[in-house]
């Protein structure tokens, strides 16, 4: 059935039946694909993935216009095959079970059940297929009160509490809650589905403790919302005090935030007293780092308020760049406040590579799609880039011929729009 995997990949040989859209899942399903995976993204006819349609922006053809194509799926769809199927229709169900009897992998991000009237829920693809791996990806989980709720990354940040931790305290200019910048919940659900899914796999094919059989995975962004609250929820955990907003400043480090500077602004992340000391020397205040005020981490945090009084005019009597200069080989945390354009242009990601141009061979006039490299940099099966985010339904012939559907039978399918 699905034959593109990557003889290098470390996954080489998986097969992954990808029913899910949006971004959760298709972040989990790309970082597999990354790894070899060969992943079949299964698509509504016309219509497919949302974000094939959330724009702008949108890419641009050859010549320079914008296509009706919206960037925001390319960033979670690349190294795919994408077929459209109809799962509401018989025939549809039945290529999608064939599919499934033969995957390692399912994900999908249906409501809680809502796959069980296409017979495409986990108990019906189980007994096909014992040894499959089921990943299912909701707002909140397969059993508790709000199970049958629809979930979205942006209310997740709300309920799990991280908008309420995100952005300027009330009192001041601009204050209030605030959502992160980028839909980090989706993200960070898409990678803890991806380990899932991998510890699975090691689970069923570990050579000495393998038990030959797949497994049920219920991940819920709520439960990933609240697990990367991290230190933040730690100090809750521990105290029973809720912390609140605080800007640029870190709730257990000192200094650790934003500064103006005499031309824009700086951020210092100095963590340990040896770095502390070591800026107090590099800017002539050596005596700070003795003020049994600010010797210590923890003394710092305690009379913050009396250490950024020094430090606030200070780091205003230098450029961005003269600190960086200054700070940078003295082992003292320090970098610039850059936009994602500047980022880009940064020598370091320029010279990791973080920018990726996939060539896209789907006579759609996109000769190439651009992409941001996959951070995992692994000696002996690296991460492959083998193909841009595809077009709709771009595979959809070439899959079904591989598994074993006739030509006749493909054309009957595209008549009666199952495909």
């Amino acid at each position: 059935m699905m034959s593109n995997s990557t003889a290098k990949g470390a996954l080489a040989g998986i097969k992954v039946l990808d029913l899910s859209r949006v971004l959760a899942g298709p972040w989990a399903t790309q970082m597999l694909a990354d790894l070899g995976a060969d992943v079949i993204k299964v698509e509504r006819p016309v219509a497919g993935d949302d974000t094939r349609h959330w724009g702008p922006p949108f890419l641009k053809d050859d010549a320079g216009n914008d296509t009706r194509e919206a960037s925001y799926f390319t960033a979670c769809n690349r190294n795919k095959r994408s077929i459209t199927v109809d799962m509401a229709h018989p025939e549809g169900q039945a290529l999608l079970r064939q599919m499934a009897a033969e995957a390692d992998v399912v994900v999908e991000n249906f409501k809680v059940g809502g796959l069980a009237q296409y017979g495409l829920d986990y108990d019906s693809l189980k007994a096909l297929n014992p040894r499959l791996i089921y990943c299912s990806i909701t707002g909140f989980g397969q059993d508790g009160p709000y199970a049958e709720r629809a979930g979205y990354d942006l209310m997740v940040q709300a309920m799990c509490g991280l908008m309420s931790i995100t952005g300027h305290a009330d009192e001041q200019p601009g204050g209030g809650p605030l959502k992160v910048g980028v839909a980090v919940i989706d993200v960070f659900t898409g990678l803890y589905a991806s380990n899932a899914i991998l510890a699975a796999i090691n689970a069923r094919d570990n050579a000495r403790t393998g038990t030959g059989e797949g497994q049920y995975i219920d991940m819920a962004l709520l439960d990933v919302g609240m697990a990367v609250l991290a230190n933040q929820a730690a100090g809750y955990l521990a105290t029973g005090q809720a912390p609140g907003r605080a800007g640029n400043i870190h709730p257990s480090l000192a200094p650790y935030q934003d500064f103006k500077t005499s031309d824009g602004n700086v951020l210092l992340a100095i963590g340990n007293d040896g770095q502390f000391a070591r800026f107090c020397a590099a800017v002539h205040q050596p005596e700070w780092a003795q003020d049994a005020r600010f010797a210590t981490n923890t003394a710092r945090v305690q009379n913050r308020t009396a250490l950024l009084a020094l430090m606030v005019p200070l780091m205003q009597t230098r450029g961005t760049q003269e600190w960086i200069a200054l700070l940078e080989d003295k082992a003292v945390p320090c970098g610039p406040i850059n936009t994602i354009a500047q980022a880009f242009a940064d020598p370091q990601v320029r010279h990791r590579g973080i920018a990726q141009s996939l060539p896209r061979q789907a006579g759609d006039g996109i000769g190439h799609v651009a992409t941001v490299a996959n951070p995992m940099r692994l000696s002996a099966t690296p991460v492959t880039y083998r193909s841009a985010p595809p077009t709709l339904g771009q595979h959809t012939h070439e899959v079904l011929r591989e598994m074993g559907v006739s030509e006749a039978r493909i054309s009957a399918l595209y008549a009666d729009q199952v495909i």
